[in-house]
């Protein structure tokens, strides 16, 4: 996908290219088996900014910049390469990594997500699976997940 970025005086302010599959032409079963992404539940975001105000506990957020594209895809989907790209006739793009447009996008982010913060002694919550939390002598760590 090709854009064309141009400030409010419709001057030139730069190109931009995207690769972006047709996940619209996704078959379940076939290019993707699940979709679902665990989200963070509203009462548990409100709950711990209840809590969090009530302990004046420092809050911070963040936004993960190309989320989507650290996924790790399991299952096997191939793209047709994008226009200007030369392959030979009747190849095509083997992707190895979620890209945005994708169904099983989301899936794959929390579960490259999830692995990491596993990795570093954070524990998800019984309650939500969407929260996680370490301890240590230091003091407790909470990380909220919001897609």
């Amino acid at each position: 996908m090709y854009k064309v970025k141009t400030h409010s005086d419709d001057s030139l302010e730069r190109y931009k290219a995207r690769l972006v599959p047709r996940g619209f032409q996704q078959e379940q079963g076939h290019d993707y088996e699940e979709t679902f992404a665990p989200v963070a539940h509203m009462t548990t975001i409100q709950t711990l900014l209840a809590v969090a105000s009530v302990r004046q506990w420092s809050i911070s957020q963040l936004d993960v910049k190309n989320a989507f594209l650290n996924g790790e895809l399991r299952e096997e989907v191939y793209m047709q390469p994008p226009p200007g790209y030369f392959v030979l006739d009747g190849m095509v793009c083997r992707l190895r990594r979620s890209l945005y447009g994708l169904k099983q996008a989301p899936r794959a982010w929390f579960e490259r997500f999830s692995s990491v913060v596993i990795d570093a002694s954070f524990k998800p919550s019984d309650h939500d699976p969407a929260l996680f939390v370490h301890t240590s002598p230091h003091g407790r760590t909470l990380l909220l997940l919001c897609l």
